[in-house]
């Protein structure tokens, strides 16, 4: 594994091997359940060896190590996500099976898809087959600034578009503040390009379904072998093939996570903060400032934003979806505070909270304990009459 990935292993293999409490250290490729899969850092592989009892020397170390996560973790809520680095104790060579007693501070975590640790988001589509549309691009661009991650922006079957509308779309989003990587899995052209902009990093592949992602895994990682789907013929855009998060080793380094592919994102930004993720409005705002701080760029006057760029309308567009939704939550909290949901039959209603514990019945073994306090006193008090 590239030195990127092992900033926080530094270790003496020599000495390590003669120390029989050595500490192994790993990282998180997969999750099933309440498993995961850790490969074993490269440098401790080979060191690991010198530990080994006599009559094992001839097995080779694994890779990969099945582990469980150590109760303690558990009770003190430390979650273990895929890309993380862990720390791995009693490790059973002969059985591929280990535990997580730690868990290393991480870099970034997001939680859709659930990944720690990455560096850039390469977001994935198609030229054709299903069509590129600008709308979706830009709410998935949108989507992927929000994670505050480099974003890299991959056009895959460039192969099947011709040399105009490749240089149409070149231009087109270099004006929305992005420079695209025009690629052909098929064909197997701009992967030289691509695979240096991966290397080194923790990367992970989003974008919408049916445009390549599993299939360009499987070129760059052949030993990946995941499964591809054609693009449905009567909608016209992918099937769904990826079910869960997974990091694949790139051969010259890196790590790859496939996300499971999805046609719209969730914007759950604020409304202030949404011109944020426009690299137009960005470029805008550090040439001029607006006259009003909370200004939504829409209609305020002397606004640095609002003009005539491309994705405007977009912006517009999710300006709105964005106030909506803050709309709702802001309703919600507010009803949340007084009221409760009840549902039945007759559908879903809201109705006055109590105060919390006032009405509350008590239960058996309080009652219980009450009625054996007033036996009690009431044969100390028997007593003291005599």
């Amino acid at each position: 594994m590239s030195s990127h990935l092992n900033d926080h292993l530094n270790i003496d293999s020599k000495a390590e091997a003669k120390n029989p409490t050595m500490q192994l250290w790993g990282i998180v490729l997969a999750v099933q359940a309440n498993y995961y899969h850790v490969q074993l850092d490269a440098a401790q592989r080979s060191a690991d060896n010198d530990d080994l009892p006599a009559a094992t020397c001839k097995l080779p170390v694994p890779q990969m190590l099945l582990c469980t996560r150590r109760s303690r973790l558990k009770k003190i809520g430390q979650r273990v996500m895929v890309g993380d680095r862990v720390e791995v104790v009693e490790p059973d060579w002969d059985g591929g099976r280990g535990a997580i007693a730690q868990v290393l501070p991480r870099r970034s975590e997001l939680d859709r898809p659930p990944v720690a640790n990455a560096d850039q988001l390469l977001l994935v589509f198609a030229m054709v087959e299903p069509t590129l549309d600008p709308h979706q691009l830009s709410h998935f661009l949108v989507k992927a600034e929000t994670t505050q991650l480099q974003v890299c922006l991959c056009l895959n079957k460039s192969d099947l578009a011709s040399a105009d509308e490749r240089e149409h779309w070149q231009k087109r989003l270099q004006q929305w503040g992005y420079t695209p990587f025009l690629i052909s899995v098929h064909q197997t052209l701009g992967l030289i390009d691509l695979g240096a902009q991966l290397g080194d990093r923790i990367t992970i592949v989003s974008g919408p379904s049916g445009v390549g992602k599993s299939s360009l895994i499987n070129r760059l990682v052949p030993s990946s072998d995941l499964r591809v789907a054609s693009v449905s013929g009567k909608l016209g855009r992918g099937r769904h093939t990826t079910r869960h998060v997974e990091l694949f080793e790139l051969p010259t380094g890196g790590l790859l996570a496939d996300t499971p592919g999805f046609n719209q994102p969730d914007l759950d930004c604020a409304p202030e903060d949404l011109a944020n993720y426009f690299p137009e409005a960005r470029a805008r705002l550090a040439m001029a400032s607006c006259q009003f701080s909370n200004c939504l760029h829409k209609d305020e006057p002397n606004c640095a934003v609002r003009g005539d760029w491309e994705r405007y309308e977009h912006y517009l567009h999710f300006l709105e979806e964005s106030i909506v939704r803050q709309e709702a939550l802001n309703k919600l909290s507010n009803s949340e505070s007084t009221l409760k949901r009840k549902s039945d039959r007759a559908g879903e209603q809201y109705e006055p909270k109590l105060e919390t514990k006032k009405y509350r019945r008590p239960s058996r073994r309080v009652q219980q304990q009450t009625l054996q306090g007033m036996r009690y006193d009431l044969k100390d008090a028997s007593l003291d009459g005599d």
